[in-house]
């Protein structure tokens, strides 16, 4: 059968694959910690009961046609008013575009912005900016970062490939490091980009920042979130952000995300999802507008959820810092946003009891999960090397009981290599 090239050249999510994997195994019995997929558990990690209470109105009031194409004006407007108490960022409804989710945002923000043949850069790890590369016909120009940076880009990195790009993708908190940007290296990168669009001349397609910052509201401790508007408001016709309830709520199978930008862009991402038709159930989408407006419930939630979540992050990365000290090869970055972790197993080049020599993470991945019961993500998954002795672990799926009892299995499969 003969298909389109772009269709024969598209990878499969490496991420899928190994959590469907891991699926596999455990509904046969097996019990795994699964840190793979960036999902949550319900019965850890349950939606607001509130915004449950909503859902379960908005369905029994038969909101089960169509909502409008770029979602529902009471939505649009509680989302406007939402970025603009918390973030100061002001944004007409009209500027705001619901659909399923980020991933047809984001699709959508490189339809709407990118032309085959045109330059995207981008840092690596990310997550999937190569795949949308694909499927919009763009040259990926991956850049390198940092264990030193947590892995999170500068303006040095990015500088040098700024010239005649159209598209620079940023997240913060970045999956899969669960890191976030410094105030004065998102401050610089800005300035990059300004200018960049300042030397252009007006003939040229300007240089645009995608910055997805779905997991904003799930930082810890005394980190700060950052995004370009704020730091550099001249930025504003060039930024496209995307954001929604996923991560923060653990509404994950909700499906209500939401981008907000310039006008003109946003228009033409409107246009494009409206002949793809990704919107967000309208059941849902009352049910968040009618939430979101909700304070005191939002911040009860999302002080509990925070607390859970950064609990078993700090679970995990104590437990690998405590093997560090005993002078196990591995190591792990402060957990200060999102749901991940960044974990540094450095054994590579060893061989297993069954006389496998670990060549590559994907070698490493499957030995933690047949012999440590354990599963994570390499960073091989977001465009790093795959010899890079670096994975993404994510709690979402596990609870805390789970991952202690993760953390003496691994001692053991390490004790076990050779």
């Amino acid at each position: 059968m003969q298909v389109s090239t772009m269709a024969a050249g598209l990878i499969g999510s490496e991420i899928i694959k190994i959590g469907n994997e891991v699926n596999d195994m455990i509904r046969k019995g097996e019990q795994i910690c699964n840190l793979t997929i960036g999902d949550f558990d319900p019965a850890i990690f349950p939606i607001p009961a509130e915004l449950g209470a909503e859902i379960t109105r908005a369905y029994e009031a038969g909101h089960t046609n169509y909502p409008p194409a770029n979602g529902m004006g009471e939505l649009r407007q509680a989302a406007a008013q939402f970025l603009q108490e918390r973030l100061q960022l002001t944004y007409s409804p009209n500027d705001l575009l619901v659909a399923g989710g980020s991933r047809p945002l984001i699709y959508a923000t490189y339809r709407a912005l990118v032309d085959p043949g045109d330059r995207v850069v981008f840092p690596v790890p990310s997550w999937n900016n190569n795949h949308y590369c694909h499927l919009s016909g763009a040259e990926p120009v991956m850049v390198a970062t940092r264990a030193e940076n947590n892995f999170m880009p500068t303006a040095a990195d990015v500088a040098p490939h700024l010239t005649g790009a159209t598209l620079l993708a940023l997240c913060s908190p970045l999956n899969p490091t669960g890191t976030v940007f410094a105030k004065a290296d998102l401050e610089a990168i800005c300035d990059l980009v300004l200018a960049e669009n300042q030397r252009r001349g007006p003939d040229e397609k300007p240089l645009y920042i995608l910055y997805d910052q779905i997991y904003w509201l799930l930082t810890f401790g005394d980190t700060q979130h950052f995004d370009p508007v704020n730091l550099r408001p001249a930025l504003r016709p060039y930024v496209v952000y995307i954001d929604g309830i996923s991560k923060c709520l653990a509404a994950t199978g909700v499906r209500v995300g939401y981008a907000f930008g310039p006008s003109a862009v946003i228009d033409k991402m409107k246009a494009i999802l409206g002949h793809v038709g990704a919107w967000a159930p309208k059941a849902e989408q009352v049910a968040v507008a009618h939430y979101l407006p909700q304070q005191p419930a939002v911040d009860a939630f999302m002080d509990q959820f925070r607390q859970h979540i950064q609990q078993s992050l700090v679970a995990l990365y104590t437990g690998l810092k405590q093997l560090q000290q005993e002078g196990y090869a591995v190591d792990a970055v402060v957990p200060m946003g999102a749901i991940y972790l960044t974990a540094k197993l450095d054994v590579l080049g060893k061989t297993t009891p069954a006389g496998q020599r670990l060549a590559t993470t994907k070698d490493l991945t499957s030995y933690l999960i047949s012999e440590a019961r354990l599963a994570v993500v390499p960073f091989s998954a977001f465009g790093s090397a795959d010899t890079e002795p670096w994975f993404r672990m994510s709690v979402g799926g596990a609870s805390l009981e789970s991952i202690e009892a993760a953390l003496p299995r691994l001692r053991a499969a390490l004790d076990a290599l050779r």
